[in-house]
């Protein structure tokens, strides 16, 4: 397991656009739309993640919509694991289990197919991944969900952690967390 230097940290965050007040006045958003049109600069990240993750016991990957899809099944295809969506309600075809969190002004739900991590193995272990972590609230149901459905959350990745919102300190502290790049 080998983390980033410094220099390979900032390769990868000058790829990523800063768009400011999106979605609203006084936001940074934080665009990785730049950083998936650099094919060089996603595969030296996905690359990295393989590096990370390939000595893991880990058996599936779940990605949160939608930019964890992204990631998440590039390295799971790299990894040569199965990979799972976790989806907003209402948008998977089969039976589903769900997690509902709270969101500023009220609530929103996800879900995942029932026997989305079926497999030879109980208890199989999962590596949640997505682009961004902020408040943590999105992660942390789906890390509950993936719990909820037998499975095991073992890891958590998220390319930019935005620490000054504390949102890794919501997640399961049996979650081991990784973000490639702090803001």
């Amino acid at each position: 397991m080998s983390l980033l230097n410094e220099e390979e940290k900032s390769y990868i965050f000058s790829k990523i656009r800063d768009v400011p007040d999106f979605p609203k006045p006084g936001i940074i958003f934080k665009d990785i739309t730049t950083l998936l049109r650099d094919q060089d600069a996603f595969n030296f990240l996905i690359e990295h993640l393989y590096n990370y993750y390939k000595d893991r016991d880990i058996d599936f990957i779940a990605g949160i919509e939608s930019r964890g899809f992204i990631f998440g099944a590039a390295l799971a295809n790299r990894l040569k694991k199965s990979f799972v969506p976790i989806r907003k309600k209402g948008k998977l075809p089969y039976t589903t289990i769900s997690e509902k969190y709270a969101l500023e002004y009220g609530f929103d739900e996800i879900e995942i197919h029932i026997d989305a991590f079926e497999c030879d193995k109980e208890s199989p272990n999962v590596l949640l991944i997505d682009d961004l972590i902020a408040t943590g609230g999105t992660a942390k149901a789906a890390i509950s969900l993936i719990n909820k459905s037998g499975a095991n959350c073992k890891d958590a990745c998220f390319i930019i952690d935005l620490t000054f919102l504390k949102g890794t300190k919501m997640l399961d502290k049996n979650t081991e967390v990784y973000s490639v790049l702090e803001i």
